[in-house]
């Protein structure tokens, strides 16, 4: 839409740029005074949308809607530049503003289909929802396919207590576009809402069969069998959604119910309708709208849609964090703040919204901010791992080694048999120099899997550079290999117990590869050098060491290279090369 709202106005610019009238500023034969351009009110007008969309373009919205209100007064009867300046109204939550743009550039063009949704959304933010209705229907007789008009105009009669005129619009919806997955979806939740399980699961079964990865369509669905009394299939649907999105807590916390073998039916489904009631208002339709935008990556419209939601119930929480998500996507990270720090500590989205404005933090270099917010968080949810690593990875990054072996501590107490926190806590002892405590950690992850290769290879290749147990540190690597065979750094390690143990061609011929598939790895390059010195390999040693000594950043790094380099070109010149 962009491009073609552009190339009609060059267009038009580009004839009238043809015309004597507006032949452009030159000289006249024996006159100093330049001649005034004489440009129209429409090539100004072109002049101030060109710098709206470069504004628009870099993000500085308000520049943009100065340029395109500029742009709208100098050609009025242009509806392309009230409808863009009405989007981008409603996009900074300006509804009256959106909306008086909108009505105009309806008014004249009225076939332009997203300005019109536009205004109805509008409308009905603004509590017009009979009007908004008008547009919504005004929309599906000039274009029947437009599924967002139904499924609006459905939840209005919905919410309006229409309910036979709510499903007649989405079966005129599944009659217009037969494919449509979101029309057979809304079918469903209207069913459910009326007490029609039956129907109400033959419109999920179908809405499923167009998209059977859609998480919301299988909660949906699950819950309907729940509610029919068949809990095998809502379990085995409830399998499929967290196969799809682990993190799912309605879905777990349901399976593991029946999991467990709670077969109180009548308890879960009172449960059930007091938590998870299914409801069909615009306010909702608009939100799920919005999330699917946010989940397709269309921020722009994701952002609209939730701008209204915002306005019809401004104590929603949920809204000002997804809104928060959205800008943060964008750039725009001072909106994202702001939206995120609307989010209360009563909130059960507050330890998230924290812990999205930690990530704001840590991307502006904040690395302070980001560990108060993810405190903060942490207080909020103290068992919640995904938190504790993300603290981690921050004490880290601040040179906080205490701090973070003592969160990964705490990761292995409350999580004893997951062996990647084992790993995590023996790779943060082996950093704090504590080697003794952390071949014990690489030890205990592998006990509980053994084919965890980065501990195997963890392991193998601690052993090997103390030159100890190299039979069990060439067999630890060689499992690690046999997991992952293409990785670098395992067959480094491979190498390198190759090495300690003297066998130094077979180690060239491991290193060689290693360095292949690693790229400029300096301790990789520093071992191949190695071994190269110890096959008779001089001046390519040398020239390796020479690599190795301009990637590494690590001052004993650099200082023991140094020292081999040195050691080498003493023994090059005394006809005796040694290490």
């Amino acid at each position: 839409m962009k491009r073609c709202v552009i190339v009609l106005l060059l267009l038009s610019a580009a004839m009238a740029a043809c015309s004597p009238l507006t032949s452009g500023s030159r000289r006249s034969p024996g006159n100093s005074a330049p001649v005034d351009l004489g440009l129209t009110a429409r090539e100004r007008a072109l002049g101030a949308f060109l710098q709206g969309e470069v504004a628009l373009e870099n993000g500085d919205y308000e520049t943009a809607m100065a340029a395109y209100r500029r742009a709208a007064r100098l050609d009025p009867e242009e509806p392309r530049l009230h409808a863009r300046l009405a989007h981008l109204y409603l996009r900074q939550g300006m509804l009256e503003e959106a909306h008086e743009e909108a009505s105009y550039a309806v008014e004249k063009r009225p076939d332009d289909i997203p300005t019109r949704m536009l205004l109805a959304g509008t409308l009905v933010g603004l509590g017009d929802e009979r009007a908004a209705a008008v547009e919504y229907r005004e929309v599906i007789a000039q274009d029947p396919e437009t599924a967002e008009a139904y499924l609006l105009l459905s939840a209005l009669h919905t919410k309006w207590g229409e309910p036979e005129e709510a499903r007649a619009v989405l079966e005129n919806l599944i009659a217009a576009t037969p494919g449509s997955v979101m029309g057979y979806y809304y079918l469903g939740r209207l069913h459910a809402g009326a007490g029609r399980l039956d129907e109400a699961r033959d419109a999920f079964a179908e809405a499923l069969r167009r998209n059977s990865r859609s998480v919301l369509i299988l909660t949906d669905l699950a819950l309907i069998e729940e509610m029919r009394g068949r809990p095998q299939e809502a379990s085995l649907l409830y399998r499929r959604v967290l196969a799809l999105d682990p993190g799912n807590e309605v879905a777990r916390r349901r399976l593991a119910g029946m999991l467990a073998g709670q077969k109180r039916f009548d308890e879960a489904l009172a449960e059930f309708r007091q938590l998870e009631r299914i409801e069909a208002d615009p306010t909702e339709t608009r939100l799920k709208i919005g999330l699917i935008y946010l989940e397709k990556g269309d921020y722009e419209s994701a952002a609209a849609e939730l701008n209204l939601v915002r306005r019809a119930n401004p104590d929603d929480p949920s809204v000002p964090y997804y809104l928060g998500i959205v800008y943060s996507e964008t750039g725009e990270d001072d909106r994202a703040r702001e939206m995120l720090g609307e989010i209360p500590e009563t909130s059960d989205l507050y330890a998230e919204s924290q812990l999205q404005l930690a990530y704001l933090a840590q991307r502006a270099g904040d690395i302070e901010g980001a560990v108060d917010h993810a405190d903060q968080a942490l207080r909020a949810r103290p068992e919640s791992s995904a938190i504790i690593e993300f603290m981690i990875s921050l004490e880290r990054e601040r040179d906080q080694l205490p701090r973070a072996v003592t969160l990964a501590e705490r990761l292995v107490e409350t999580s004893p048999t997951n062996d990647r926190y084992h790993f995590m806590l023996g790779a943060l002892y082996d950093e704090s120099g504590d080697r003794a405590a952390a071949l014990d950690q690489m030890r205990e992850a592998i006990d509980l899997n053994p084919e965890n290769a980065s501990a195997l290879n963890y392991l193998g290749y601690s052993l090997a550079e103390a030159g100890e147990q190299l039979a069990e540190a060439e067999n630890l690597v060689q499992r690690a290999l046999a997991i992952d065979p293409n990785d670098g750094f395992y067959i480094d390690s491979l190498g390198w117990v190759f090495y300690q143990r003297g066998k130094y061609q077979q180690a060239v011929q491991q290193l060689e590869r290693a360095v292949e598939l690693t790229g400029d790895d300096p301790t990789i390059n520093e071992h191949l050098a190695d071994a190269y010195l110890k096959v008779g390999r001089e001046l390519e040693s040398l020239q390796l060491y020479r690599e190795a000594l301009a990637s590494s950043t690590d001052a004993e790094q650099r200082r023991r290279i140094q020292a081999k380099m040195r050691s080498v070109e003493q023994a090059g010149s005394a006809g005796e090369p040694t290490l």
